[in-house]
């Protein structure tokens, strides 16, 4: 029998300090470790700080220092024998504009994969917010953790459960999904914090169900913080969650052994393959005619 998956759920207050980011990012992973720890899943931004936010322009961007700061994190997470899901910005060549990423470095320190934020939120004419600062990515990513197929994404990703059912269909287990929604004036926080205190778990919640799927979810914690971090069952059911506007982590084990109600085992591949029904259909003109009793 596999070994239960343990996963580190991390959030601390994100800042433009790339040294700032890294002490918490080390201290987060040294008690990963000593709590057993398989994997550590950082937050959307958390080492590069997060573009709009934190990081007003790439322009002069320090570039170097965040290469350094991320080769400092896979020396840790080969001494430390953890995988990372470390939330960065990953520039590309010429005049683009870079990435928001999450750079997946296994127990040995490697980059493995890295998944692109797909969905960079908006203004209706295609330039304001996410898309003012970084490129869309075109790429799913599916990596292996100990038997557990694993996916990431980032953020507005949410917003979109065809990301979800995507990934179901390429055997995705256990979702990292990382999210920086603070760093908020009081303000703003006011005007917002409702909206994703429903929608982020409720989401969550839903994508995990349908597609019995774990997820982790995490946040910064960075005042004002809309949502906490938590990780999901895959019957839908939130098992812990961190306090909003607090540095800390949370330890939750995936264990597919383990059983949990899925009340769409019976048809969900049916329906991915876009068969629309359960069981076989009649034919009977009392069903086919729909405009009398």
């Amino acid at each position: 029998m596999k070994r239960p998956l343990t996963v580190a759920t991390c959030q601390f207050p994100i800042s433009a300090d790339i040294g700032r980011n890294l002490g918490h990012v080390s201290r987060q992973l040294k008690q990963a470790e000593a709590r057993g720890a398989d994997v550590v899943h950082f937050s959307e931004g958390c080492l590069s700080g997060y573009g709009g936010r934190e990081v007003k322009t790439f322009k002069g961007f320090a570039w170097q220092r965040l290469r350094e700061s991320t080769e400092e994190v896979q020396a840790m997470a080969r001494q430390f024998g953890l995988w990372v899901v470390l939330g960065s910005t990953h520039p590309l060549s010429g005049r683009h504009k870079p990435h928001n990423s999450l750079y997946i470095i296994n127990s040995r320190g490697k980059i493995v994969n890295r998944y692109d934020k797909r969905f960079c939120c908006s203004t209706s004419d295609g330039r304001g917010f996410d898309l003012k600062y970084y490129s869309p990515g075109n790429h799913f990513a599916v990596f292996d953790i100990k038997g557990i197929k694993c996916g990431a994404l980032i953020c507005h990703d949410y917003r979109y459960p065809e990301l979800y059912r995507e990934y179901k269909r390429r055997g995705v287990q256990l979702m990292f999904h990382s999210f920086h929604l603070g760093h908020l004036t009081r303000k703003q926080w006011k005007a917002c914090h409702a909206m994703y205190d429903v929608t982020v778990p409720a989401a969550m919640s839903t994508y995990a169900a349908c597609n019995h799927m774990w997820v982790s979810v995490n946040n910064t914690c960075g005042r004002e913080s809309c949502v906490p971090s938590f990780f999901v069952q895959p019957d839908g059911f939130i098992s812990e969650r961190l306090r909003r506007n607090q540095a800390g982590l949370l330890v939750s084990t995936v264990d597919n052994q383990a059983n949990f109600n899925d009340a769409s085992v019976a048809w969900r591949k049916r329906c991915m393959r876009g068969v629309y029904h359960s069981g076989p259909l009649v034919s009977d003109p009392r069903s086919t005619v729909r405009t009398s009793l």
